[in-house]
């Protein structure tokens, strides 16, 4: 299932700096994750699609909703440029990691990502051109090779 010598890619401490406000979210949420993809899975989700800012409600009522949103987006940024730089076998056994641990058939989440194309949303809004598309083509080729590990014949169309 694993490459050989696979090892867990993520320490529970964090590679870059996290704003103390939101340390608590790191420390009960983030760092409980323990791959890149599910990382950046669950923060494109604290990201509002009709505005584009991170929501996230368990900081103190102190702490304003701009400082929440730019610590947020930092964080999603620093972890999506660790990604992007890691090599496309890494990346393949942080995803296998990924969908082995969800409680969804591997041949019907592979099926759906093909045809909906989620990992298009896991990329920061301000991270562009040439990361942006490594991060499509490398999770296109690691599709590829998924649709091969687990059956997947082709997107159904009628899902």
């Amino acid at each position: 299932m694993y490459h050989e010598g696979y090892r867990p890619m993520l320490s529970s401490k964090p590679s870059f700096h996290i704003p103390e406000f939101l340390q608590h979210l790191w420390r009960r949420e983030l760092s409980l994750i323990p791959t890149y993809y599910g990382r950046m899975v669950f923060l494109a989700g604290l990201r509002n699609p009709d505005t584009g800012r991170y929501e996230y409600y368990g900081c103190s009522e102190r702490t304003s909703l701009s400082s929440v949103s730019q610590g947020l987006r930092g964080i999603h940024e620093e972890i999506f440029r660790e990604w992007v730089t890691l090599p496309l076998e890494r990346k393949q056994a942080d995803v296998e990691k990924y969908v082995n641990g969800l409680e969804i058939s591997p041949v019907d989440l592979i099926d759906a990502w093909l045809r909906l194309e989620p990992y298009k949303n896991l990329v920061p809004a301000s991270v562009q051109g040439p990361e942006r598309e490594k991060h499509y083509s490398d999770i296109q080729v690691i599709l590829g090779l998924l649709m091969n590990v687990y059956g997947v014949s082709s997107p159904n169309p009628d899902a």
